[in-house]
């Protein structure tokens, strides 16, 4: 499991991933509260926003990443999330990223988000 980072934790804080980041942090306090604590272990305080300070992000993210050595349900489930996360705060507005290499490629299309016909050698399809 990749850690938890204070980076992303105050990326998702500082609105980068916008409503997105908002479900992602709703999702990261069920997964805390869903997943409880064990005996005597410190079950780390997801506070209702995101930290917004370096310091406070990289507490929270010693908290998580210690629970996550400890329990290794709870360490798959985060890393789940922490996944989730990267994604949106690196593509926060949905977009899609593609890459084509390789070979010899003669026609290659690309599109998202599209409303209507699309016209391709002379008939809409």
């Amino acid at each position: 499991m990749e850690p938890i980072t204070a980076g992303l934790l105050v990326a998702l804080a500082s609105g980068t991933a916008g409503a997105a980041g908002e479900q992602i942090w709703a999702s990261l306090r069920d997964l805390v509260t869903r997943r409880g604590s064990r005996a005597g272990d410190e079950e780390p305080a997801v506070p209702a926003e995101p930290p917004r300070t370096e310091e406070r992000a990289g507490q929270l993210a010693a908290l998580l990443n210690d629970r996550a050595g400890q329990d290794p349900d709870f360490a798959a489930a985060l890393e789940i999330w922490r996944r989730r996360a990267d994604a949106e705060v690196a593509s926060p507005s949905g977009d899609v990223h593609n890459e084509i290499s390789g070979g010899t490629q003669t026609t290659v299309i690309q599109g998202r988000d599209i409303h209507g016909d699309i016209t391709i050698g002379g008939r809409p399809s």
